[in-house]
């Protein structure tokens, strides 16, 4: 049954991308580094080291990700604070997975929450005029 239930949201997320715009796939992107954050917090708080390790990774790669968005020529400085913050919560995800330390993932995710409602508060009209550093 779990198998099937990840098979079935694995088809659903790859569906949404194929269709989603840029705007909607760094949404996602903000979407799934909250989830994994929150799945790394839950497998530390239960001593489950093997799933804290593949959260923390999946989350790890989602900033990576994010990083590697970043339009650094048209984004100027707000795309090197962007780049700057994305170090920062690798670095703090890092020390969570060292440490066992809940409240560097909290810390990483309350960044994460911010940066989101400002790509969030972009009005619907303008998602196709922003990349990603032009926006926040």
């Amino acid at each position: 049954m779990r198998k099937s239930l990840q098979s079935y949201r694995k088809v659903s997320v790859e569906s949404e991308i194929s269709v989603a715009s840029p705007h909607r796939i760094i949404q996602m992107m903000f979407e799934g580094a909250l989830q994994r954050l929150a799945q790394s917090r839950y497998a530390i708080e239960n001593n489950d080291i093997q799933n804290k390790g593949i959260y923390i990774s999946k989350a790890i790669g989602i900033i990576t990700g994010l990083n590697n968005s970043l339009n650094m020529d048209a984004g100027g400085d707000i795309a090197n604070n962007l780049s700057d913050l994305y170090d920062f919560m690798l670095r703090k995800i890092s020390e969570a997975n060292l440490n066992n330390d809940v409240q560097a993932i909290d810390d990483v995710c309350e960044i994460i929450r911010t940066i989101k409602e400002g790509w969030d508060a972009i009005p619907q009209n303008e998602h196709h005029n922003v990349s990603h550093t032009e926006a926040i």
